[in-house]
């Protein structure tokens, strides 16, 4: 079995442990399967992002361990094509990779990331359907000057998204997110002196995809207070040598659609924009969780050696960089009340939720003074990229909803909504509810008077 991501921190998972019960083919991928001990811990009822699909069904089948169980029984199998049964892809295709078995699992299972080796594997051998190749590639399409106004078409016909409901499988109920009349700007030029003194007062932002093209006013106002707070801002830009008029992207859409070269070929890509900051000790700051924490952590599957280490331990999420400064007393900015805004709902990107992130928001939210908020108590909001569009999908991603975020804003409709996750800010949106803001837009509202 060849394997399309690097496995090998599992070496060693199990070994010596009689009651592993190692699958007899997939190598290291098979051990990082094997790390399921079955305490049924992610079939537990409760508050939290532990699996979605579970939540929505109670089907043991559709938690984190009935899916080790169909991937073990498919390893195990002298039957090759076992590894590609409908049972075990479609219990696969209702996962939508929240990591949230990662952090509650006590043995910290990533089916997320076995997943997408899973994904890799099924293009491999069955090739990609023509749906699943127009996810992977939108960063490509989103260069397009008509796909915006063919979007807007679909959005306004009802005819035209039930053909394409009928064609491709995207759901004729779902308003698909449009592009923003102007895209982010990168600064002009395409070199920006590396400094190196004041290394501490120096940050670099990564403008992902999604807010590239979507929300250019989240990375903005990123800008905006990054440099209000004394730090030089280097905005990551494409190499002059590089296709400079194509936008950055760490290959996210590649990665969750089973196209590991595609995203492998983008991930270099970054890394060769990002080493000469990471050398000179800057922090790389970014604003969609689901991108940031690839570089963190799926780049580190990916076979991209020291220079993806290094990056992985100077990353983090615009929350993550202001707590992590004003820590060591190197953010001393302070924020001043929100006018008109009496209450705030937030709601947690999974992958925030994953790694703790959420922390830094709320911890950020109470120094604005004076604001009444509350963080939603929910799970994934469904929408989980390109799942929540999907026809077949779209039922679940509406019961997911339904769990407690949808409940949890119709109690509130007079509420100011903040959500950092592209997806959630779309599923929140398209449920009637006002559009989000960004972290990053609700922290510039209460910059002092005065900047």
């Amino acid at each position: 079995m060849k394997l399309f991501l690097d496995w090998s921190s599992y070496e060693n998972a199990g070994m010596g442990d009689a009651y592993a019960d190692i699958p007899k083919k997939g190598g290291d991928y098979a051990k990082a399967v094997a790390v399921c001990i079955g305490s049924k811990q992610c079939e537990q009822a409760g508050k939290g992002v532990m699996c979605p699909s579970f939540r929505i069904s109670n089907n043991p089948v559709l938690s984190p361990g009935g899916r080790v169980k169909l991937l073990k029984a498919a390893l195990n199998s002298d039957d090759e094509a076992a590894f590609f049964n409908p049972a075990l892809a479609d219990a696969m295709a209702l996962c939508v990779s929240c990591k949230g078995c990662k952090r509650e699992c006590e043995n910290e299972v990533d089916m997320a990331l076995i997943k997408a080796e899973f994904l890799a594997q099924q293009a491999a051998k069955q090739g990609l359907s023509l749906r699943r190749r127009l996810w992977a590639d939108l960063p490509k399409w989103l260069r397009w000057p008509v796909l915006k106004p063919a979007l807007s078409w679909r959005n306004r016909s009802p005819w035209l998204a039930k053909l394409l409901e009928a064609g491709l499988g995207i759901s004729a109920k779902v308003r698909l997110p449009v592009p923003a009349k102007r895209p982010f700007q990168y600064p002009a030029g395409f070199k920006q002196a590396l400094k190196t003194e004041n290394i501490d007062k120096q940050v670099v932002l990564f403008v992902d995809t999604f807010n590239h093209y979507f929300n250019p006013e989240a990375a903005e106002a990123a800008q905006k207070l990054l440099t209000a707070a004394g730090y030089q801002v280097h905005v990551a830009m494409p190499s002059a040598d590089d296709e400079p008029e194509r936008p950055l992207c760490c290959g996210r859409t590649y990665f969750s659609n089973g196209r590991l070269d595609r995203a492998r070929d983008e991930a270099r890509r970054l890394l060769k924009v990002l080493e000469p900051h990471v050398q000179a000790g800057y922090s790389i700051v970014g604003l969609e969780p689901s991108c940031i924490l690839s570089l963190r952590d799926e780049y580190l599957k990916l076979g991209l050696g020291e220079p993806a280490q290094k990056l992985a331990a100077k990353v983090f999420l615009l929350e993550e960089f202001i707590v992590k400064e004003q820590t060591a007393q190197r953010w001393t900015l302070k924020f001043q009340t929100l006018s008109g805004v009496p209450r705030l709902l937030l709601h947690g990107h999974c992958h925030q939720k994953a790694v703790g992130a959420i922390k830094s928001v709320r911890k950020l939210l109470k120094q604005v003074p004076g604001l009444d908020f509350e963080l939603i108590e929910a799970s994934c909001c469904g929408m989980a990229g390109n799942f929540g569009v999907e026809a077949e999908h779209y039922a679940h991603s509406q019961a997911m909803a339904e769990l407690a975020l949808f409940p949890a804003l119709r109690a509130e409709p007079g509420a100011l909504l903040v959500s950092n996750g592209f997806s959630c800010q779309q599923q929140i949106e398209n449920g009637g509810f006002g559009k989000p803001l960004h972290l990053a837009e609700v922290l510039c509202l209460a910059l002092p008077s005065s900047e």
